[in-house]
């Protein structure tokens, strides 16, 4: 049997040894190498820089007008007799057609009276002819000394040549008024609005209806002075050379269906509208209301969008907008995957893109996804090339 002085020792060996295992386990452990973790580059979508030849159109817009718009007024009172078949808003007619015709009677009484007073004129001063006549070879024979007008009927016959003169020119304004009673079309066109009708009475300056012409078509184009750099209107003397004159799309919406008609700019109207520093360009459409080849016509009052071709521009770069930061530079990546800044010239801002006259070299890799912190000289990871 163990001594007790044996059941003290052994634990305490056995507890020394677990010990001293477990120091030296920890003192002498394998020392794994220590490694850094490398950052990754950031990743970022580039578009290759491509020089074009682009067409810098302006756009506009504007309301569809008639070129030409009258009220029909009679000059002569009297009883409506006849309207145009078509004289309802919206009816057609052509050039000449008789729209409206006053009753006449009035003034063809007026015309038999005055081809009355012509004829008694004319027998009053044939009288009178022959009176002078009469009175001058009296005087030759019987009288002595110089004969006074009176004597020689002078007065009694410029009196009626007066009268005959008179007499004419009533009977050249009673045609005139007899004329005027048939009120004619003086172009092609419709009937914006009616105020007359048949067996009506009117006056002199009374309103019958309103007209316009359907040969031609004309918007009003606002353009602001920046817009003026990219499209040849004519600031002063308008060219009548249809070839000369700038071409213009005009796009609006009829039944669900984008429709769209081609114009030409005419003319500007040379003032500067001093409310918002526009100057306005008009744009005509002949033959509005053609319906040929499935057109739609291009009716009166429409709002349309107008794409005014501008001037052809060489050597330029379209770039989106998110390429180019406040300051005009945008960021480039060189054949090491390093960036780098460069200052640009924006030629045009547009809501889907930016022109680039000046900065950009073809083939250069131009930037367009968003950096929180972009550094000069920072690696990148091209992910996407367009």
């Amino acid at each position: 049997m163990p001594t007790p002085q044996l059941k003290i020792l052994l634990p305490l060996a056995l507890l020394t040894l677990g010990i001293a295992s477990a120091w030296g386990l920890l003192a002498y452990k394998p020392v794994m190498p220590t490694q850094i973790a490398a950052s990754e580059p950031p990743v970022v979508n580039i578009i290759t820089a491509t020089p074009q030849i682009l067409r810098l159109d302006v756009q506009s817009q504007g309301i569809v007008k008639p070129r030409t718009e009258m009220d029909l007024v009679p000059e002569v009172a009297g009883k409506i007799t006849y309207v145009h078949p078509h004289w309802e808003t919206g009816g057609f007619f052509a050039k000449n057609d008789l729209l409206i015709a006053i009753e006449a009677r009035d003034y063809d009484y007026a015309i038999a009276e005055a081809r009355a007073r012509i004829a008694e004129a004319k027998r009053v001063l044939q009288s009178e002819q022959a009176q002078a006549q009469q009175a001058r070879t009296e005087w030759q024979t019987l009288g002595t000394g110089l004969a006074t007008p009176l004597a020689l009927h002078e007065p009694q016959l410029a009196e009626a040549r007066a009268k005959l003169q008179a007499a004419e020119a009533d009977l050249s304004k009673a045609q005139l008024k007899l004329s005027r009673c048939e009120l004619r079309a003086p172009f092609a066109g419709r009937i914006r609005e009616k105020s007359s009708s048949l067996a009506q009475f009117v006056q002199p300056g009374e309103k019958l209806g309103r007209l316009y012409a359907t040969d031609v078509a004309e918007i009003r184009l606002p353009i602001n002075s920046k817009q003026l750099a990219f499209v040849d209107v004519p600031l002063g003397e308008p060219t009548t050379d249809a070839k000369l004159q700038t071409s213009v799309d005009l796009t609006t919406e009829i039944a669900g269906r984008a429709v769209t008609w081609q114009g030409r700019i005419v003319r500007t109207e040379g003032v500067v509208d001093a409310s918002n520093g526009q100057i306005y360009a008009v744009a005509e459409v002949a033959k509005p209301y053609s319906q040929a080849k499935g057109q739609a016509p291009l009716l009166a009052g429409l709002f349309v969008q107008a794409s005014i071709h501008g001037k052809t521009r060489q050597d330029v770069f379209v770039l989106p907008p998110t390429a180019v930061d406040t300051a005009q530079q945008v960021w480039l990546v060189d054949k090491t995957q390093k960036l780098t800044r460069r200052k640009i010239a924006v030629l045009r801002f547009e809501p889907e893109r930016l022109v680039v006259s000046e900065g950009l070299q073809a083939g250069d890799k131009v930037v367009v996804s968003d950096l929180p912190v972009p550094i000069e000289g920072m690696t990148v990871k091209i992910e996407q090339a367009q």
